[in-house]
């Protein structure tokens, strides 16, 4: 889990922090407290509900609910569908390929990093992942002699060695953050499941001078998991011991755009289908390009 500083994100409202004021965000604020209220009512329902347990149970006769978790599923499900008729505060651009996020101080990391000076969580297990180092395949190692076409040479990555960190968590306990709903402009359309990241796997495109990488979201940091001013909105990247950090790039993004240990980049969040060809397509179960490929090959084993 990258647990490390903030940076820049998402304009709102269409306004530029370069020729424009600065967005507030009382208003969002309010909205935000309105939503946790929502939030902490439904939970609340849902404990009271648990403690009339036996009761509900022993006595539905006046109850169109037969026990107490029949009362509680329709509770989440409420709250569920509340969460999905939430419009987000954040305005999406015709195509949601999103302004750069201009100059921003990018670092280094790996999975399987361990804890140090600059990375106070070691990088054994993602903010989304309890067991992210087994299922890539090992560490990911950051020397360039152990490294070959953008890979481990000691084996082959079950994920997409393209990845990075960026400082906001979706999800807390289990649980959607109350402002979650209200930021990610994509959120009702990548929404699955209470508590499922649809921040997880989000493609972004890393510029450096005339190259352009794009990688996957899999962790969080630098430092942080709560900028989401920063993520989504147009502030830009907080203090930290990392001089400012808020991009985290693995060692693949650092190769392809010949990264040093510490750097400057822009970045943006794209859509799947503005990926284009590239090393970034070639790895990983969670990477979309890799499975179609691996079910297009298989479909033509098949044929012959």
């Amino acid at each position: 889990m990258r647990t490390r500083c903030a940076e820049p994100g998402f304009v709102i409202a269409r306004r530029s922090s370069s020729d424009r004021p600065r967005i507030k965000w009382a208003g969002a604020g309010a909205i935000l407290a309105f939503a946790a209220f929502g939030l902490w009512v439904g939970c609340y329902q849902s404990r009271l509900a648990g403690m009339l347990g036996a009761y509900g149970e022993s006595d539905s006769s006046s109850s169109p609910y037969a026990t107490a978790a029949d009362f509680t599923k329709y509770v989440a499900k409420l709250c569920n569908g509340a969460v999905l008729r939430t419009r987000p505060i954040v305005k999406i651009p015709a195509q949601l390929r999103t302004p750069w996020k201009q100059n921003i101080v990018t670092t280094i990391f790996w999975i399987g990093e361990p804890a140090g000076l600059n990375n106070p969580v070691s990088n054994e297990r993602s903010s989304w992942d309890f067991n992210w180092t087994m299922n890539y395949g090992g560490s990911d190692p950051p020397e360039v002699w152990n490294r070959r076409n953008y890979i481990p040479t000691a084996f082959t990555p079950r994920q997409n060695p393209f990845y990075v960190a960026l400082p906001y968590n979706d999800v807390t306990h289990g649980e959607f953050k109350p402002e979650a709903p209200l930021i990610i402009p994509w959120f009702r359309r990548a929404y699955t499941a209470p508590g499922q990241s649809v921040c997880k796997d989000r493609w972004i495109a890393i510029r450096k001078g005339n190259r352009t990488c794009y990688a996957q979201w899999e962790d969080c940091g630098p430092f942080r998991t709560d900028s989401f001013q920063y993520v989504f909105g147009n502030e830009r990247p907080e203090p930290n011991a990392n001089g400012g950090a808020g991009l985290d790039v693995s060692p693949a993004v650092r190769d392809y755009l010949g990264l040093q240990g510490k750097d400057v980049t822009d970045w943006q969040f794209v859509e799947l289908r503005d990926v284009p060809q590239g090393p970034w397509r070639s790895y990983g179960d969670n990477n979309p390009f890799a499975t179609e490929s691996r079910r297009a090959d298989g479909r033509l084993t098949k044929e012959h």
